[in-house]
């Protein structure tokens, strides 16, 4: 054939419908299996021709006059923007044509406008499937409709809208109308012209909106036909297959049982066989290995999930998903291209064209002040990367991999200087225990998500949030002001950590507290508070209470009787005496001025408080 399947892309708002649509044409589980039922990593699902014929039926020939046939469609599955980091192509997207999916009684959602930007942006085409239009108030039953296949059991019933339309009484037709038209006018204020697709006459001119049913299959006959017609019609040149560029995007790495290191991926171009020699990047490397298997999906099989097992074959044609196995894939990004090398000459131009790709997608400015981003894919990262931008947040570090005690001490460096940015990002990844206990201490938030969508919704909410309640949160971040007495004849553990007793004789103590002796040397931190046996969280003035400190050993560095006092940094200092002093009572801004005058003899930052 002339021409390769369209690579379609499915994006939408969370909860608009966007899997379940793949799911009711597959007839397969893909979401009930995705953390909160939205699909996290780009999955590849191929449609043969033969079978969009028989979903369309007779609307195959209406809408689809060409003599040039596609061979199918190859969707894939994607939770939003990840795609267009993923799918990447200078100059645009490797995505050839998207459906936007929105909810019919809720139009368009936040993440619905922002997926259509980004389509716009790459020049994207794409079809709006207006979904959950058997939940239009008074809508006549979730009919099945006329149009099925079966396989392996299961018998999937797709209706015509067209059809259901005419046993809708007006007043539902006139609401449905109503909703069309919000999708238009939010369409036009983004600079498209639109219509219900029944009402186009040139579809290179308006965006066609498609009402469906992604849990009746209500509509998704028409919704393939407008696909299949556009991509036939106006598409062909995009679409021709090239033979002289081989490319693909690699979605993840895996173990196959018996053979070794294998990759799903996405084939965007060429053809790809076995024995070929694959250009592919690690994080600090670009690698050449062969390919000793090629792996196909049966079709309507989804790649992540297949309910039967992948068959060998000696080469692909694009566009397609598959697996490939070759003996140095382990360490290869997901997210990063692949590309089929032949000679000395090619290998050194491919090698630059994927530093440039994938090196420009990490950043590492150790001297800004901006947030720590880690992720597990080239993808996320990249998606996520756009996300922040636009929120005009800026970032020190992004990077793929679990989260350090490094990245916490990197954030706590920068929270002394900016609070709001001193926080950690993580998506699909690792909090290393190391990481999780510093950054308990040092108090430095770490935002970890599993659905992407949440993530920079949560740090923005939470800064928000924060600013809201600025002054009764940075109080409560500064330490309280405390003098305490270590009680004689109390000694409970000496060391590892010291255990005592205690009197607070000013203020309150709390647990993760630093404190300080008469001298202003440190002395350690507060572990544990115990009254009468029982962990408490703080002690208050006149309270006598058991203490552990990690650090001191009795005897040596801390003895019976000693006083201490809070330890408080220079920052903490100044907020005390430039925003909060009224909040302080007479007794604890007497001690609050012993402890600044200790603080001043060994500590040069106190000079100027």
């Amino acid at each position: 054939m002339n021409l390769r399947q369209p690579v379609v892309v499915v994006l939408g708002h969370v909860d608009s419908g966007k899997t379940s649509l793949l799911d009711k044409i597959r007839g397969t589980a893909v979401q009930a299996r995705e953390a909160g039922g939205i699909t996290q990593h780009i999955g590849a699902s191929f449609f043969p021709i033969e079978t969009i014929k028989t979903i369309t039926g007779v609307l195959y020939e209406r809408l689809t006059k060409t003599d040039e046939q596609i061979p199918g469609l190859l969707f894939i599955d994607t939770p939003g923007h990840e795609v267009f980091a993923n799918l990447r192509s200078r100059g645009g997207s490797a995505a050839d044509i998207a459906i936007v999916v929105a909810d019919v009684n809720k139009g368009f959602e936040p993440q619905t406008i922002e997926s259509i930007e980004i389509l716009k942006k790459r020049k994207v085409p794409f079809v709006v499937a207006l979904n959950k239009v058997d939940m239009v108030s008074g809508w006549k039953g979730k009919k099945k409709g006329d149009t099925s296949r079966s396989r392996k059991g299961n018998t999937i019933n797709l209706g015509f809208i067209s059809e259901e339309i005419k046993k809708q009484d007006s007043n539902v037709l006139t609401l449905l109308d109503e909703k069309i038209y919000t999708v238009v006018g939010s369409l036009s204020r983004m600079g498209f012209n639109s219509e219900a697709f029944w009402r186009i006459k040139e579809f290179d001119k308006e965006l066609a909106i498609v009402p469906i049913s992604a849990v009746s299959g209500i509509g998704i006959p028409e919704l393939m036909a407008v696909l299949v017609g556009l991509a036939q019609q106006y598409m062909k040149k995009r679409l021709e297959r090239r033979y002289d560029h081989v490319r693909g995007i690699i979605l993840e790495i895996n173990e196959e049982l018996g053979l070794g290191p294998s990759a799903n991926m996405i084939l965007l171009d060429g053809t790809i066989k076995q024995g070929d020699m694959i250009m592919v990047a690690k994080r600090d490397d670009i690698v050449v290995t062969k390919v000793k298997a090629l792996l196909l999906p049966k079709p309507l099989d989804e790649m992540r999930d297949p309910r039967d097992k992948f068959r060998s074959v000696t080469e692909v044609i694009s566009a397609a998903g598959l697996r490939i196995v070759s003996p140095d894939l382990e360490g290869v990004l997901a997210g990063s291209p692949l590309y089929v090398v032949r000679n000395q000459q090619e290998e050194k131009e491919i090698r630059q064209l994927i530093e440039s790709e994938v090196k420009g997608t990490f950043i590492n400015n150790t001297n800004a002040l901006g947030v720590i981003l880690r992720c597990d894919t080239i993808g996320s990262l990249e998606a996520i990367i756009d996300m922040l931008k636009k929120e005009n947040i800026p970032i020190q570090t992004a990077d793929i991999g679990h989260i350090t005690r490094r990245d916490v001490l990197a954030a706590h460096a920068v929270k002394d200087k900016e609070r709001y940015l001193g926080v950690i990002l993580g998506f699909n990844v690792k909090v290393l225990d190391d990481a999780e206990k510093e950054s308990a201490e040092r108090e430095v938030p770490i935002f970890n998500e599993k659905i992407i969508y949440n993530l920079v919704r949560t740090y923005t909410d939470w800064v928000k949030y924060q600013k809201e309640h600025a002054d009764s949160i940075m109080y409560e971040e500064i330490p309280s002001i405390c003098k305490i007495q270590f009680l004689k004849g109390f000694v409970f553990r000496r060391n590892d950590p010291a255990v005592f007793g205690a009197e607070i004789i000013v203020g309150k103590i709390k647990q993760k507290n630093h404190i300080i002796n008469e001298q202003g040397s440190k002395v350690g931190t507060i572990h544990q508070i115990q009254d009468k046996g029982k962990n408490i969280d703080e002690a208050r003035k006149g309270m006598q209470v058991a203490v552990s400190i990690r650090g001191p050993t009795i005897g040596r560095q801390i003895n019976e009787g000693d006083f201490f006092y809070t330890d408080l940094n220079s920052r903490q200092a100044k907020l005390l005496i430039e925003k909060f002093s009224h909040r302080l009572n007479d007794e604890e801004k007497e001690v609050f001025e012993f402890i600044l005058n200790l603080k001043r003899k060994s500590d040069p930052a106190y000079g100027y408080i």
